[in-house]
């Protein structure tokens, strides 16, 4: 394991690990990021350490580590903490991700536009109008005076909804219509509409606002210039000022120029010393 500030961190939003995660890489670096991606976050991964466990160089390892940097699995930079005792300060991180991100999505990170983890999906859970019916209609069978009509299901159904909007199941939604019957009971409509209404339970506390991402600084994939990439109009590179090397095609010389080319060679290779000319 690293000292605070120097150890492995794992991206958010990666791909379940799976048998080709890195096929697409070179052999050496394949393996290094496989033992990598298994170690826990917390890890020193820093060349040196690197070098005594696995079967290459410190100069080899750190080859490997910029081209698993340029492949999109691996960023090293600086995040902005802030510490128990309150203070501020800079310390070195190194990310991780099995899966490859392109440079748009290292950029969005270093933002905070990323989220740390995962958040649930709001549509999941969310109570249905049949869900309240259902529940509406059981009670008849365990407890007969409660039993309802269609009629009454269908409009105590819309009072069941906050009840599931602040959490409580179907059992305490139960318990709750059914504990302290009065007996009898003349009208289970009116009774239930009056305890959905007098008993629903109190709104959950509001969610604290969400922790401001931290501030960070990775290095370029291309020349390792510290810096977020959006930052960098003037950069040592293009890929750090967002430009993208053209493509240069080189027409073929026609067979004819490469031979008569090659013949003069060889004619001035024969020459002597001092009857050579330039060629």
């Amino acid at each position: 394991m690293a000292n605070p500030g120097y150890a492995k961190r794992t991206t958010p939003g990666q791909h379940p690990r799976s048998a080709h995660d890195f096929a697409h890489l070179p052999s050496r670096e394949a393996a290094i990021a496989a033992y990598i991606d298994r170690l826990p976050d917390g890890a020193d991964i820093s060349v040196k350490t690197l070098a005594k466990t696995l079967p290459y160089g410190q100069c080899a390892l750190r080859t490997a580590l910029n081209r698993l940097q340029q492949a999109g699995h691996l960023r090293r930079g600086r995040e902005h903490l802030t510490v128990e005792s309150g203070s501020a300060r800079w310390i070195t991180r190194s990310w991780f991700s099995r899966t490859a991100r392109d440079d748009d999505w290292w950029a969005s990170f270093t933002r905070g536009g990323v989220p740390e983890a995962q958040r649930e999906d709001p549509e999941r859970g969310r109570p249905t109008r049949s869900r309240a019916h259902i529940l509406l209609a059981a009670l008849g069978r365990t407890t007969p005076s409660l039993s309802l009509s269609q009629a009454d299901c269908a409009a105590l159904a819309p009072l069941l909804v906050p009840w599931f909007e602040r959490g409580a199941t179907d059992e305490t939604i139960r318990q709750a219509l059914t504990t302290g019957l009065p007996t009898p009971v003349h009208s289970p409509a009116a009774l239930l509409r009056t305890r959905l209404t007098s008993k629903l339970p109190p709104e959950p506390e509001p969610e604290p606002e969400p922790v401001r991402p931290p501030l960070r600084m990775l290095e370029c994939a291309t020349c390792r210039t510290p810096g977020r990439p959006d930052a960098l109009p003037g950069g040592t590179c293009g890929a750090c000022r967002g430009e993208r090397a053209p493509t240069r095609h080189k027409a073929p010389l026609p067979a004819a120029s490469v031979h008569a080319r090659a013949a003069e060679i060889r004619a001035a290779m024969s020459l002597k010393p001092r009857e050579r000319t330039p060629v």
